[in-house]
């Protein structure tokens, strides 16, 4: 079947939707999403447990190992999670990494954000598969309701040249605190792009789910951890020797905490600070990815070229 919209030119892309993490509460905004991804010209087929529920869970742990499997089976282009939320570390020991890995093979994309990082962790560790780190169905595609906001238009394009096959890269300008050179540099060739949620990182450190990469690029986000709390969790990744193994640390978005007196100053920029005391590693600054609406899609365990000029960023893949 051919189509043509403001997305997408050739054959129908396909989506499966299914719900390895926490159960979908708002289901006006799956509904959205489904529905905002068939007027984008994709196939959406939805899991028959992407409504389950089993207390915070979107069905027991079986439920929802077999929901992976079926994601999987599906032989979409893409596998796209509908929420996040926490769930899938509590089942990584019975998912069929293999079957994982023939997915992959045969050109399934699986796709998710925050508890999903648990999930690509392990894939990488497991098979050394490659996962995408972008939108969930209902944070991404199904935002809207009563304010009549849209998907973000920089997101959707990601998503089409990910279906598309043409997405090669991703730039942005860093902030003031951003780690800068005067002239263009290529700071690192071949790197391992790998990371996602800090606080699944660090919860699963010292685990076989963990892979073990060096002189890699490692990307970190995280939702409602206030500036204290990631500093916490960065020495973890520090004195376990993870952070002095890599090429560059990309610190994404860092959202929805909120600072209090007793701070007194203290911020997320202090400890960005603290961070560069502690290591020679270079670690740039707002990367356009995390619990936001505006975020790129990252290969996650691609190998990437990183270059910088000034307070401006590049990655670059798939060339």
């Amino acid at each position: 079947m051919s189509y043509l919209t403001g997305h997408n030119l050739g054959v129908k892309k396909s989506i499966y939707i299914y719900s390895p993490s926490g159960a979908v509460r708002d289901k006006n905004a799956f509904k959205r999403g489904v529905r905002r991804l068939s007027q984008l010209g994709y196939d959406v087929e939805v899991d028959i447990d992407a409504l389950s529920s089993h207390t915070r869970f979107a069905g027991d742990d079986v439920t929802r190992v077999n929901a992976i499997a079926r994601a999987c089976d599906s032989g979409a282009d893409v596998a796209l999670i509908s929420r996040g939320g926490y769930g899938i570390t509590r089942i990584l020991d019975s998912i069929d990494f293999a079957g994982v890995a023939r997915a992959v093979d045969r050109g399934t994309h699986f796709v998710g954000i925050s508890d999903f990082t648990a999930f690509q962790t392990a894939v990488f560790a497991k098979t050394g598969r490659m996962t995408w780190a972008g939108p969930a169905l209902c944070e991404g595609f199904g935002v809207g309701g009563s304010d009549g906001a849209m998907p973000d238009d920089i997101m959707e394009d990601c998503f089409a040249d990910l279906m598309q096959g043409q997405g090669e890269g991703t730039g942005w300008r860093q902030d003031r605190y951003g780690f800068t050179i005067p002239e263009e540099h290529q700071l690192a060739s071949d790197a391992i792009l790998w990371g996602g949620n800090l606080s699944v990182l660090c919860n699963l450190l010292g685990t076989e789910f963990f892979p073990a990469v060096d002189g890699g690029l490692l990307f970190l986000e995280d939702v409602a951890e206030h500036p204290y709390r990631i500093e916490r969790m960065f020495t973890q990744l520090l004195y376990s020797g993870v952070i002095a193994r890599q090429k560059a640390i990309l610190l994404g978005q860092f959202t929805g905490y909120q600072l209090s007196s007793h701070d007194k100053g203290f911020r997320l920029s202090s400890v960005v600070e603290w961070m560069r005391s502690k290591t020679n590693v270079p670690i740039l600054t707002n990367l356009p990815y995390g619990h936001v609406q505006t975020k790129v899609l990252l290969p996650f365990g691609a190998k990437v070229d990183l270059v910088l000029s000034g307070r401006d960023a590049l990655l670059l893949w798939g060339h």
